[in-house]
């Protein structure tokens, strides 16, 4: 079943046909075959949209998954592996044969393919996310196709982005991209399960709101890809929470989708453009624990947007360190923020209840500093409010 159209999903797909720079995502399960190889006829498919698209003056920038998936034939591999040491072993062989499989594919086009491998440090520390920002920036001046992945041939578990979805999400911010297409072997976002005969494409997502009826899922098909559905949507709605636009939709129809065609399910901006580190505090940071604050302080920081003081920190939960990103929870429980701490769970309790200046007579000049400030904290959603 295909919903109308509403004016609001035709103003985005406008955009998006529009759109000078685009970063389109593809995973695995779209790269491969039910064997688990890669799949050339598909990669080929894939750029000859990207090609044509490019021939009209659009820039693209390509997330590519599948370097784990190329790697498993030549290894002798019969289906993805679960450990992170076999999976760098397959990205280290597959990688290679991903970017030669695309570098004969875009050279029908005369198009260069240059890979960039990133790692999560590499956007969210800020010199790192500089380097990556001027790097993909001068390849698509120089006229060629940037095709980026999760370097997953050195990352840990402790430092992965998880699936590329997350990725594409962050590169599109990275790189001030116009829009972000995310390309899956499902072709939008239902109601529920696609098979059912009650199910109904989702065209167009205004906020995380209108998903609270929604049983979000992982609904991919394929054995080697990460991400499923649910993935997909939290990294639309992570890239709408910065000022960018985006369409989930299958790798079949991504010719559809960069034209603005009504395909898939679009999703609208719900805030304007925000800094990296807020980004990935507000969605991504495993934190390493918790602060409780009372209700002043949830007024101050939720209304006025002011920085956490220990004046208004009642508990500690957890083991962390300065630096450390932690939840702000509220008086119910509920987690209202995230932040950047500027004390350990073990200095907190000391502080609690004093004022700024209270702390620097009693502790000395390093304790005279907020716990949170407000520029390394960001509001989370709390029963639909954000």
């Amino acid at each position: 079943m295909r919903e109308t159209c509403s004016g609001a999903t035709a103003e985005i797909r406008a955009h998006i046909a529009g759109a000078k720079r685009v970063v389109v995502k593809v995973g695995s399960s779209s790269l491969t075959t039910l064997d688990g190889g890669l799949d050339e006829s598909r990669l080929v498919a894939l750029t000859d949209a990207i090609g044509a698209h490019r021939a009209r003056g659009h820039e693209i920038i390509l997330v590519s998954s599948g370097a784990i998936a190329a790697g498993l034939e030549p290894m002798g591999l019969k289906r993805r592996p679960r450990d992170l040491a076999t999976q760098q072993a397959a990205a280290g062989v597959g990688q290679g044969l991903l970017m030669a499989a695309y570098a004969r594919a875009l050279g029908r086009f005369d198009i260069v393919p240059g890979q960039v491998l990133l790692s999560a440090d590499d956007l969210i520390r800020r010199t790192h996310y500089r380097n990556a920002q001027r790097a993909i920036d001068r390849l698509l001046t120089l006229g060629t196709l940037p095709i980026v992945n999760e370097n997953d041939a050195v990352a840990t578990e402790e430092i992965r982005f998880g699936d590329n979805d997350r990725l594409a999400a962050l590169v599109a911010h990275l790189t001030h991209a116009d829009a972000l297409i995310l390309l899956s072997d499902v072709d939008a976002l239902y109601s529920g399960p696609p098979h059912l005969v009650d199910s109904h494409r989702i065209d167009h997502v205004s906020g995380p709101a209108a998903l609270n009826d929604v049983a979000v899922g992982g609904v991919g098909t394929a054995g080697t890809g990460t991400g499923g559905m649910a993935t997909k949507v939290e990294a639309a709605l992570m890239v709408a929470d910065s000022g960018i636009p985006a369409v989930l939709t299958s790798a079949d129809n991504v010719t559809s989708a960069l034209e603005g065609e009504d395909v898939g399910t679009w999703f609208s901006v719900t805030h304007r453009r925000r800094g990296t580190r807020l980004l990935w505090l507000r969605h991504l940071a495993k934190t390493n624990g918790a602060v409780t604050i009372d209700r002043g302080a949830e007024a101050a920081v939720r209304s006025r947007g002011t920085s956490l003081l220990a004046a208004g920190v009642t508990g500690v939960d957890g083991d962390f360190e300065a630096g450390d990103p932690v939840e702000i929870r509220n008086l119910d429980g509920e987690v209202i923020a995230r932040g950047m701490t500027n004390f350990s769970s073990a200095e907190l309790p000391a502080m609690f209840g004093f004022s700024t200046d209270e702390l620097g007579t009693r502790l000395g000049s390093d304790y005279r500093k907020e716990v949170i400030h407000r520029n390394d904290l960001v509001l989370t959603q709390v029963s639909g409010r954000g």
